[in-house]
């Protein structure tokens, strides 16, 4: 490795990588302490598989992606819960903003992971620090939100990653680990024994190249020449070979890219085969999507709707689908379900439609363009899009609702989630108890 380029490296910048463990099976156990001890997953829309273990599951051997039918009769002990969205949404906000709070440069990966950058004082010693402030960061989330997290830190973010998985598998480190603290053989003694696949971004099609070339291990990884790896691979590969050497090249983002598409969709718990339910789901469904858009402070211009069969349904397998250009771009939900109806009458007679969604893309800053009032529509002129939103904060999703969206009456198609727990952060009538 180029010594002029590991010179060349800040010697007090630092990235962190702070991560919820077990995320959604931590998130239940918050505000039921009865699930703490006891192999807990969290299952997928409808009830459907394992998307979340926590470690007393892992350790039964339970994969990701195990149908829950075949689970709760080969294990009759594990304990499940549907995914309560609400709920690790806000408790997500809440994690990332007490980290927020311990630095000032922040990049929120996902819902449970957040890269930090840390500048290490120059009268301090760079491992001490850290761990001080990745002891102090787990210290303070879990007393503020009652969620355990890791934390590991490096020169860069692909190291930062490995760290943070040092950090859950050994106790004696107490949940911090800082790549830099192990001697150079310690470390690539750890990377010997890491399949290559467990690099951050190295996916399984990429690794079977790898081993074509003999490449097994991340220690193999990082030891290739990466002009090399440019040359038979790609410049984004080169990255993480140098990355793995202590050479920053993955920037942290401050702030998010400019959203190209906004998605909802879903898969009903029944299957849907008549147009007025269809109609009824397409209502629903581009309500929600025009809620994401005014939270978000956007507009579309363009709108994609869709039902699709299951790929599992050997008889009839059909995609009815619409493609509109909206007159102006817009956030305005009478205007978006009025465009996304005319889907309906693409569905075959018959068939049994088991998800669809809601696609909305050219997205914009909502009223960037300033527009003459005559081609405003009434309703976007009174910001109904907000208006809604506000009541289904305050009320919940069923409280208001347009046209064939606004029925009381439940529906069959809606995804079930038969063992949700309380939204004990979102909903009113969902409020945690404490009993004294």
């Amino acid at each position: 490795m180029s010594a002029e380029l590991a010179a060349a490296v800040p010697q007090d910048q630092w990235v962190g990588l702070v991560d919820v463990n077990s995320c959604y099976c931590s998130c239940e156990r918050v505000f039921d302490p009865s699930l703490e001890g006891v192999p807990l997953v969290v299952l997928s829309n409808n009830d459907g598989c394992v998307v979340a273990r926590s470690r007393e599951a892992k350790r039964l051997g339970i994969p990701m992606g195990e149908p829950w039918f075949r689970l709760r009769e080969r294990l009759p002990q594990v304990v499940a819960r549907s995914s309560n969205y609400e709920l690790y949404g806000s408790m997500s906000t809440r994690v990332m903003s007490i980290i927020a709070e311990h630095s000032a440069w922040t990049e929120v990966y996902s819902i449970d992971e957040c890269f930090i950058g840390v500048r290490v004082p120059p009268d301090e010693h760079p491992v001490e620090h850290l761990q001080r402030l990745g002891l102090r960061i787990r210290a303070e989330i879990m007393r503020r939100t009652g969620l355990p997290v890791c934390a590991g830190f490096a020169r860069t973010k692909t190291l930062a990653k490995l760290a943070n998985r040092l950090a859950k598998q050994r106790e004696d480190l107490r949940g911090v680990a800082v790549w830099e603290q192990a001697s150079d053989e310690v470390r690539d003694e750890l990377l010997s024994r890491l399949p290559v696949t467990e690099v951050w971004g190295v996916s399984t099609r990429l690794a079977r190249r790898f081993a074509a070339r003999g490449v097994l291990s991340s220690l193999d990884l990082k030891t290739m020449r990466p002009e090399e790896v440019r040359r038979q691979f790609s410049v984004v590969v080169m990255r993480t070979v140098l990355e793995l050497n202590g050479i920053p090249c993955i920037e942290l983002e401050e702030s998010r890219k400019d959203r190209e598409q906004l998605i909802f969709s879903r898969s009903f718990a029944q299957p849907v085969t008549d147009p007025p339910r269809m109609e009824q789901v397409m209502s629903v469904y581009t309500q929600q999507a025009a809620l994401r858009l005014a939270k978000h402070g956007l507009q579309a211009s363009v709108m994609s709707a869709w039902a699709m069969t299951s790929h599992y349904d050997m008889t009839t397998r059909h995609t009815a689908s619409l493609t509109v250009g909206l007159p102006l771009p817009t956030a305005d939900p009478v205007v978006l379900v009025k465009a996304a109806k005319p889907m309906v009458r693409r569905m075959l007679p018959g068939v049994r439609y088991v998800r669809a969604g809601i696609m909305l893309t050219g997205l914009t800053p909502l009223r960037e363009q300033p527009v003459l009032d005559s081609f405003v529509s009434a309703w976007e002129a009174r910001d109904l899009s907000s208006a809604l939103g506000r009541v289904h904060t305050r009320f919940g999703r069923e409280a208001l609702g347009l046209g064939a969206a606004g029925l009381k009456e439940g529906v069959a198609w809606q995804m079930k989630r038969e063992m949700l727990s309380p939204r004990a952060t979102t909903h009113w009538a969902e409020l945690a108890t404490v009993k004294a």
